[in-house]
């Protein structure tokens, strides 16, 4: 292709390089397009497993002194997607993010090529206001009102969650700010037992410490139990802890439990504590008008919300609001008025440099795929997606529910995408000796786990829970996703679990 002969330096910014530019460039589109097709069809692997040594002396990723050409650079492109786990794919599972959106790509093409930072509106025009237009019109969808309010796009939800105990820790107590956690008492956050990882994290990180973080227990099917909130809120006050913070859960990890947000709202009013709700799985069913009762209450969340459009609306990664119900807090609590980037002399509206209200200096444009993936569907292309996948999950629950081998890991249908159950192979169906039997059950999800890898038909989650052993979740966010898929799914447990 005449690649062969090229090195970067013969592109643009070179003086002739126009025509060189649009050919290697043209070049890699060709790859991306191909690989694109390849991961919606069904007869391609989901995954080409390698083991991590294996792949690591497979091809040569080290790097070199000297320049590699042009074709040598395709050549790495191929090898990179070869490699790559086909999350477009219509029987890829495995994360709470799956599926690849056409218009969300081209987005993302575009704000690559668009190159720029999220800080000011100086050298992001655009995008600051597109972001600013849609954390307005997600503030409506949640019924705050006139949309009022703010909010920002971060790197992902445990950041958006970071963020929300930043927030509700510095308007408690705001010298915080200056003078650390020396200045103020021993705090104490509340979140369910079920509730993601990340809220102990960012109590780790924000110098509070996990240990300040108390576990609610959960009901059967996952569901934070208010009783015992308000129970571990007083028994935290005598032990001489303030409580600052509670965390509901709309949509957890593994359960998608939506915890009953009116009743803990009303125990974060009575005890002046700050009500957060981590919508980051669950909070896109508010787009629903056949689901989004499960999120009745989250309007009152006094201080904020965690959403991920990058989890169940597909939008690609990564896209995580946090959206704020008191303007101004936000600045308040970050602002340092960094004097080379927010001059306060400029000619413009300043309210609309929106970078010191974030942790990050340097900040991605999230906002893009999110904003051309609405225009393009509208709200109610997103709700027929986000049903469809809801009507998916239940076609799937009901079809294990009663199926021999099968074992639900709670009772009733599921309140999200997540069906958790256990596959139980022939020979383990009528083992006398519990004890023995959920030995051997602990280790049936991996198996068919490794082997679902090896052959790369499909990919699906497991994990144990508390008392629980390793059971399967299954989870549906991928648009791509039909009921033949879901009936794939379940013969291919079949057929990889059937000799265990």
């Amino acid at each position: 292709s005449g690649l062969s002969v090229l090195h970067f330096q013969d592109l643009l910014p070179a003086l002739d390089g126009d025509l060189k530019t649009m050919t290697f460039l043209q070049e890699v589109v060709d790859i991306l397009l191909a690989y694109i097709t390849e991961s919606f069809d069904r007869e391609t692997k989901v995954i080409d497993f390698h083991y991590p040594n294996e792949l690591l002396q497979r091809n040569n990723w080290e790097l070199q002194d000297e320049p590699e050409t042009l074709d040598d650079i395709l050549i790495s492109c191929r090898a990179t997607l070869k490699y790559a786990i086909k999350t477009a794919h219509p029987r890829y599972f495995n994360q709470l993010s799956t599926g690849l959106d056409m218009v969300g790509l081209a987005a993302d093409w575009l704000t690559s090529t668009a190159n720029t930072n999220m800080f000011t509106y100086e050298v992001a025009p655009v995008f600051v206001l597109l972001e600013y237009v849609t954390l307005k019109k997600m503030r409506e969808i949640i019924g705050w009102e006139d949309g009022r309010g703010d909010g920002i796009f971060s790197p992902g939800g445990a950041i958006s969650n970071m963020y929300a105990m930043l927030l509700a820790r510095f308007k408690m107590f705001p010298e915080v700010k200056e003078k650390g956690m020396s200045s103020v008492p021993r705090l104490a956050a509340f979140t369910s037992e079920h509730s993601h990882f990340s809220i102990k994290k960012g109590a780790a990180a924000l110098g509070i410490g996990t240990e300040s973080v108390i576990c609610i227990k959960a009901d059967e099917s996952g569901k934070m139990i208010p009783a015992d909130l308000e129970r571990k809120i007083l028994e935290a006050k005598q032990k001489g802890f303030v409580p600052f913070f509670v965390s509901a859960t709309a949509g957890t990890t593994v359960y998608g439990a939506f915890d009953p947000l009116i009743a803990i709202s009303d125990i974060c009013k009575k005890y002046q504590v700050w009500f957060h709700v981590d919508g980051a799985w669950g909070g896109s069913l508010i787009m629903s008008r056949m689901h989004k009762w499960k999120l009745d209450g989250v309007e009152r969340s006094v201080l904020k919300l965690t959403w991920n459009p990058h989890k169940m609306m597909a939008v690609p990664l990564q896209c995580s609001a946090l959206l704020v119900r008191e303007e101004g807090l936000m600045q308040n609590c970050n602002q340092m008025h960094a004097c080379y980037l927010f001059q306060q002399d400029k000619h413009y509206d300043l309210s609309y440099d929106t970078g010191d209200k974030a942790l990050q200096c340097g900040r991605h444009v999230d906002i893009f795929k999110l904003w051309l993936m609405w225009r393009a569907k509208g709200t109610i292309g997103f709700e027929a997606q986000i049903d469809k996948c809801l009507e998916l999950s239940e076609y799937l629950y009901n079809k294990i529910k009663d199926r021999e081998g099968y074992e639900m890991v709670f009772n009733g249908k599921p309140q999200h995408t997540n069906v958790c159950f256990w596959y139980l192979p022939p020979g383990m169906r009528y083992m006398e000796d519990k004890e023995e039997k959920k030995k051997r059950l602990h280790k049936v999800a991996p198996v068919i786990k490794a082997r679902m890898m090896e052959y790369g038909t499909t990919m699906v989650s497991y994990q144990p829970q508390g008392d629980k052993v390793n059971f399967f979740r299954m989870v549906i966010s991928n648009p791509a996703a039909t009921f033949e898929d879901i009936d794939f799914l379940i013969e291919e447990i079949e057929r990889l679990g059937q000799d265990l």
